[in-house]
Parts: structure tokens; C-alpha cells; sequence
């Protein structure tokens, strides 16, 4: 892809020769490798560049139209512009997106820092020795069946005919590994891990061996859970899932189009008890390969959705902040039409709790791993959930595997309930968040 001064040029030539006045750009590129291996061999090995433009045109009457496509010459440009200027004439009269009013801030976080990237030779050996310890770990692993070690270079940029032109760089490397047994007369069991770096020379992937190992043979000997309701603690990911399957709660585009569980007077409104603090932060230090600009050139932020409880904040576009009298936050992601996303979740103990508890000390607690389903078990707009999901019966101290349940529960009563917050977070694919206590869930059993 030529650089963005290049294309900041070609498009000025091109919209000048098309006497078009209003235009922005949003692209990105991502050169990228990954691993897979099986029972001691490579399995498949993939390279891929992928790289896109979209822009929008503004027409004489102020409606838009939207392009997208992967060329980025002079004469690819051009055809884009052109494109998105004819389909102006169809596009929306109300609530016409525009320009961000922060698109044309200075950035002072911008990142242009790569690591370099490792031949795939040293992926696959890297990844081969991770499987053949897993395997190595307890005689009943018999596979790694999911597993992948890949490496990414990204690069992103937006301009537009005001002036505004933003450019970032970066790298990220992750490893995945998810492991799976069997045993005469007893059913498969598994257990996964993820970690995450900058580059693979900084890329904890022993952590990831030894959580994958662990947690697939802590879950070999499994027994029933009666059904009733119990005291349950969220793992960081499993909390961290059911977040962001009812984060409708903060979109303000969902609020607007009334597909939201929050209205635009709950701001202020007490949603969580008072121990419970949610920022979404993408400037996170935690968050590898943070992006510091959206789809619309609005730097991010870090955004505070629930403060000690309280509902302070909605993520927003240019377009959603105009229309409820806000600020853009720099959740925007643009196309065919323009949506709101969370980039980067940060949950933490807005207080020290009155009490503490513990899970070496705690008796009949169910603690929630991983949570599946969640595509097919989640009523966005009810707010309510039943999922099965992976976990142990912990008895002061004592895990004891799941063979098969499934939670269920009213995700607003959910944060009413919230007992215990720890303190030390872990790190997760969609932000950092510690395990979260709550006092009681329905938990039915096979």
C-alpha cells in the first residue's frame, strides 16, 4: 500500500478533477502469518496481506455515499471517488453522517513501533515444542486439536478533505492452545488458553502450555451438579463475555434505534452495586496494539461507563454524539453505514468490598470459566441469558469439575448482585478485568 501522503495526494487530484469538495478515507493493511500444527507435524501454514479503503463522498445537497475497495492508485482512487459520489445521490437525508469535529485534534500517543517479525520456521518449532509438552502433561491428553501461533503488522490511516490526516502502526503475536483428552469409560474433557505480546520474543507461551495443561487435567475427574442456585464466580473472560454480549447497555447507535436495555435518561441512574467501576479504555497499557483513532479519525479515550455503580457514559460516533448532545468517543467503525463498537473493556473494584472472599476458603461455589453459546443463549434485549459453560465446583479450596451445566440469569440483576470483586486482573482478547463474585445464580445440572 503507498504511504498516506501518497494517497493523501492522489485523492485531492482525483476529487479536484471530479469537482468534488467533501471526502474522507479510512484504510488499513495487515500482513500477517500463522501456525497450525497436529500430533507432532505442521499442519498448515498461512500468509495473507489484507488491505481495503473506504470513502465517502459528500455530494452538493450534503448526502453520502460509500465505497469500498482494495485498489489505492491514482486510477483505483479515483473510480472509488467517482463510485461513492454517484451513490451519494441515493444516500440518507436525516441523520446524515459527517465529520468527526475531533478528526483534525493532534495525536500525541500515535504508535509506529513493529516488532520484527520471525521466519515460520521458528513459529512451527515453537509451536510443536508447546503441543508436545501439553501432550507430554498427563496421559490422557491425547491432542491439541485447536492450536495456532501467529504474528500481524498493521497499519491504519484516515484523511479527509478538511485537512485531517492520522497514521498508525504496530504489531501483535498470540498464541492459542486448546487441548483435549480421553478415557475408558469417561467422557472427552478439554481446556484452552490465549496469550497475547507485542512480538513473539516477548510472547509468554509457557504460561499458555501450563494454563492449557492444568486446567484439561483439572477437569478429568468431573461429577453431576444438582441443580439449584448457587454462588458463582466469573472467571475474567467468562465476565468479560457476558459483558460484551449485552453491551447494547452502553452503544448509544443500539439507544438510538431502540434496541438497547439503556434509554438516554438512564445516564446518572444506578445499574451495578457500588463496588463495580467499567471504563472502555483502548489506550489501555495492557491492550496490544492499541488503536488510537477510529473509523472517523476521533483519537480514543479512555470512556467511563459505570462509575461505582452508576450508568456515567455511552460509546459513541460523531453521528450519535451530535444527536444526544455528547462528545465522540472513539468507537466508530465506518461503512455501508457507520457503528459503534467498545475497543478495550477495563472492570475493576471501584472500592475495597466490605468483605473478602476467597476460593481456597469459600464452600459450594460454582466458578465459571468459560461460557459457550453465547451467539445462541443470550436475549440482547431482554437481558437475559442461559448458557452452558465450563467450570468447577470449588469446596474450600477443592476443584471439582462440571460434567455439564448451564447458568442462567438477568444480566442487570446480575451487576445488583455483584458481592466480591478481586483485586488482581488478568488479561483477556477483550480487555482486563478481575474474577467477579456474585451472590447467587441458577445453575441447572444434566
Amino acid at each position: 500500500m503507498p504511504n498516506i501522503s501518497e494517497i493523501a495526494n492522489y485523492a485531492k487530484e482525483s476529487a479536484g478533477k471530479l469537482g468534488i469538495k467533501k471526502f474522507d478515507i479510512y484504510g488499513s493493511t495487515a500482513d500477517g502469518t500463522s501456525v497450525q500444527v497436529d500430533q507432532g507435524e505442521p499442519k498448515q501454514v498461512k500468509a495473507s496481506n489484507l488491505s481495503g479503503v473506504t470513502v465517502r463522498v459528500w455530494n452538493e445537497d450534503n448526502t453520502m455515499g460509500v465505497t469500498s475497495t482494495t485498489d489505492v492508485d491514482p486510477k483505483g482512487l479515483e473510480l472509488a471517488l467517482k463510485t461513492a459520489y454517484e451513490a451519494s445521490f441515493f444516500g440518507v437525508k436525516e441523520n446524515v453522517p459527517d465529520f468527526s469535529p475531533e478528526s483534525t485534534v493532534p495525536l500525541d500517543n500515535s504508535s509506529h513501533d513493529k516488532a520484527p517479525q520471525a521466519p515460520v520456521s521458528d513459529l512451527i518449532e515453537s509451536l510443536l515444542a508447546a503441543e508436545k509438552e501439553v501432550l507430554a502433561a498427563h496421559s490422557a491428553i491425547i491432542g491439541v486439536p485447536y492450536n495456532s501461533l501467529s504474528q500481524r503488522d498493521f497499519d491504519r490511516f484516515y484523511l479527509n478533505s478538511d485537512g485531517a490526516m492520522r497514521t498508525e502502526s504496530g504489531s501483535t503475536s498470540s498464541i492459542f492452545l486448546y487441548s483435549k483428552t480421553e478415557e475408558d469409560g469417561k467422557k472427552p474433557r478439554s481446556g484452552g488458553a490465549f496469550r497475547i505480546s507485542k512480538g513473539l520474543d516477548h510472547l509468554d507461551i509457557n504460561g499458555c502450555i501450563k494454563e492449557t495443561a492444568e486446567k484439561t487435567i483439572s477437569h478429568l475427574n468431573y461429577e453431576k451438579i444438582k441443580t439449584g442456585k448457587y454462588r458463582v464466580v466469573f472467571s475474567p473472560d467468562a465476565f468479560l463475555s457476558l459483558l460484551g454480549a449485552f453491551s447494547n447497555l452502553f452503544n448509544a447507535q443500539s439507544i438510538l434505534d431502540k434496541q438497547s436495555l439503556s434509554t438516554p435518561d438512564d445516564l446518572g441512574k444506578e445499574i451495578a452495586v457500588p463496588l463495580l467501576s467499567v471504563y472502555d479504555d483502548a489506550l489501555h497499557p495492557a491492550n496490544i496494539g492499541a488503536e488510537t483513532f477510529d473509523g472517523e479519525g476521533t483519537p480514543t479515550r479512555k470512556v467511563s461507563l459505570i462509575e461505582n455503580g452508576v450508568l456515567t457514559g455511552f460509546l459513541h460516533s460523531a453521528g450519535t454524539a451530535k444527536r444526544m448532545n455528547a462528545q465522540p468517543t472513539g468507537n466508530a467503525n465506518i461503512g455501508a453505514k457507520v457503528s459503534v463498537s467498545p475497543n478495550f473493556y477495563h472492570v475493576f473494584a471501584a472500592a475495597p468490598g466490605e468483605v473478602e472472599l476467597s476460593l481456597e476458603t469459600a464452600e459450594n461455589v460454582v466458578f465459571i470459566d468459560e461460557l459457550q453459546a453465547l451467539h445462541a443463549g443470550v436475549k440482547a434485549l431482554q437481558g437475559s441469558f442461559s448458557l452452558p459453560f465450563d467450570g468447577w465446583l470449588v469446596n474450600k479450596g477443592v476443584k471439582t469439575s462440571i460434567e455439564s451445566a448451564t447458568v442462567a440469569g438477568d444480566f442487570l440483576e446480575v451487576l445488583k448482585s455483584i458481592t466480591f470483586i478481586e483485586k488482581e486482573p488478568e488479561l483477556t482478547p477483550g480487555g482486563v478485568c478481575p474474577k467477579i463474585w456474585v451472590d447467587e445464580l441458577s445453575i441447572t445440572g444434566d
